[in-house]
């Protein structure tokens, strides 16, 4: 009896051990797993991208309990992936995110940081042919992407600085490389994020002029490139939405800190980039990605409506856009 009794509880304590340890099992596993998060780039990777790439390869997402994909862009766009659901955030750009905010099929999409705290990007051309200045413009060949917006804000800095915009040639870009571009004559002027294709100039030793449109007119130091996120998904996922967009911060924190070994994670997350650009350019960066803002990722309301209503003033949107639109501040770190 003694023997029947030992055994049966012998079993019972078997039985008892083996269930706890299948819930304590499946307690870790729902422990361990993670909310998963689209990110869609605007381009190839670059180092307006750096700081995602150190949030992943540093584990900051995965301290944050999240699985972040992050992967190119479609044929139609990053913003239309987002706009779908089919995707929750991606790189986008205050002056072309315009279309997917407006009209009937207007999609649910919100700047919710900015990637860089002031705007870039101006004109370059070569070294002392006179278009260091919007005037010099006159007679020169520009490479143009026929976009409205862009042609407006040449035409606004050219006439700011007493120019006749019409004797701007304006012809079809094709432009891939600037620096060759500029080198064999086939244009004289490019719209360049310096950061890019301006380090890259340096870099090859080409001697360039270059304004800054900012410069030129405070209205255009508007927000570019800009991280939008779903707002449905965003209003439904609040919580999750503030851990990525903290967990980003951090990585370009880092970035920040850490120009040249951010610069070797980017590296190793496309090895296809050259490193010295990449070196080079991380060293700019360093300097933009929070610059006089009081933290990284803030969208100052004032600048945002500034340039949007500029949007309004030219008749470049079918709708006027309303203030603080298309941005918020809401799920960035206090």
């Amino acid at each position: 009896m003694k023997k029947i009794i030992a055994l049966a509880l012998a079993l019972v304590m078997s039985v008892a051990v083996f269930a706890g340890c299948g819930s304590n099992g499946a307690k870790e596993n729902k422990t361990a797993e993670k909310e998963k998060i689209t990110f869609v780039l605007d381009w190839t990777p670059n180092t307006n991208h750096t700081g995602l790439y150190v949030a992943q390869d540093k584990g900051y997402f995965d301290e944050a309990g999240l699985e972040v994909n992050i992967v190119q862009p479609p044929e139609d766009g990053a913003e239309a992936l987002v706009g779908s659901g089919k995707a929750q955030f991606c790189v986008s750009f205050q002056d072309s995110m315009i279309p997917a905010i407006t009209g009937k099929n207007a999609l649910p999409l919100e700047a919710v940081a900015a990637v860089l705290q002031h705007n870039t990007s101006g004109i370059i051309s070569r070294k002392g042919e006179g278009m260091d200045r919007p005037k010099g413009l006159e007679g020169k060949k520009y490479a143009t992407w026929d976009l409205p917006i862009e042609k407006a804000t040449l035409k606004q800095v050219v006439e700011d600085d007493k120019g006749d915009f019409s004797k701007v040639k304006l012809i079809p870009s094709t432009v891939t490389d600037e620096v060759s571009a500029l080198k064999s004559k086939s244009v004289d002027a490019i719209w360049i994020f310096y950061g890019w294709a301006g380090v890259a100039a340096e870099q090859a030793k080409l001697d360039t002029d270059y304004f800054a449109f900012r410069d030129i007119n405070p209205v255009f130091d508007y927000y570019t490139p800009v991280i939008l996120g779903n707002t449905d998904w965003m209003k439904e996922n609040p919580e999750t939405a503030k851990k990525f967009l903290s967990a980003v911060k951090k990585g370009y924190e880092y970035a920040i800190d850490n120009s040249s070994e951010a610069a070797d994670i980017l590296c190793k997350a496309a090895p296809e980039l050259d490193k010295e650009l990449v070196k080079a350019s991380q060293e700019y960066m360093t300097k933009q990605y929070i610059a006089d803002a009081k933290s990284w990722g803030y969208i100052d309301p004032a600048r945002w409506n500034a340039f949007y209503e500029w949007i309004n003033e030219n008749k470049l949107c079918d709708e006027t856009l309303k203030k603080d639109m298309g941005f918020t501040n809401e799920y960035l770190e206090k």
